[in-house]
């Protein structure tokens, strides 16, 4: 399955929830997201860093409208307030922690789609995961958090809920996770480099105690 091809479905997806009020059209940049919450000073932090101030949330659609019949630039973001009321609080199951309560409400008004991005990580991946029949999702502990959006967009659309576990993250000699933007080893490399299975676990193992 690639993202590229499943326009439709992300689209699908987005007029589900804009019919039901949940969606509204951000033009704000980055560079003025980031002054307007450097301005605000104790601007509220969320997993992903600090959250949107929410600025184009209560414009009126005819002005919305005007500028996007305009060319301007912009982004669709879920109310995440309207969102929660409208689902009620919600739990999801990790095999590891067990039942956990969803605040969704800590990340703000995430982004759904851009216009050189069709559907925003968020919304990519319950659709996909639904489409493809997934009911185990395993990923690193660093997503734990941000499966609260998720199960709120799941409960929005009408899709199953899978079962999650979040393993330990394998570190580095600094302590920083492994990434490719960083040009972390990778598997291959550590094959390479004579580095055995029970090794790479019995690392992501400490890194878990420590």
């Amino acid at each position: 399955m690639r993202q590229s091809e499943r326009g439709e479905a992300y689209d699908a997806a987005l007029a589900a929830l804009r019919s039901a009020g949940l969606v509204y059209p951000c033009f704000c940049t980055r560079r003025e997201i980031a002054a307007e919450i450097a301005g605000a000073g104790a601007a509220p932090h969320g997993p992903e860093g600090p959250v949107y101030p929410g600025t184009c949330r209560g414009l009126d659609r005819e002005t919305a409208a005007a500028r996007i019949a305009a060319g301007e630039a912009y982004a669709l973001r879920l109310d995440v307030g309207k969102a929660a009321a409208a689902t009620g609080p919600l739990d999801w199951h990790d095999r590891a922690a067990g039942q956990v309560r969803a605040t969704p409400a800590r990340f703000g008004d995430i982004v759904l789609a851009r216009k050189d991005a069709p559907a925003a990580y968020h919304l990519a991946v319950v659709v996909d995961d639904a489409a493809s029949g997934v009911t185990l999702v395993t990923r690193g502990r660093d997503l734990f958090e941000a499966t609260d959006v998720q199960v709120l967009l799941q409960s929005l659309l009408g899709l199953p809920r899978p079962d999650y576990l979040h393993h330990p993250l394998v570190l580095g000699p600094d302590g920083g996770r492994l990434a490719k933007r960083d040009r972390s080893a990778t598997i291959a490399a550590m094959r390479a480099a004579g580095e055995t299975p029970d090794a790479v676990l019995a690392a992501a193992r400490a890194a878990a105690t420590s």
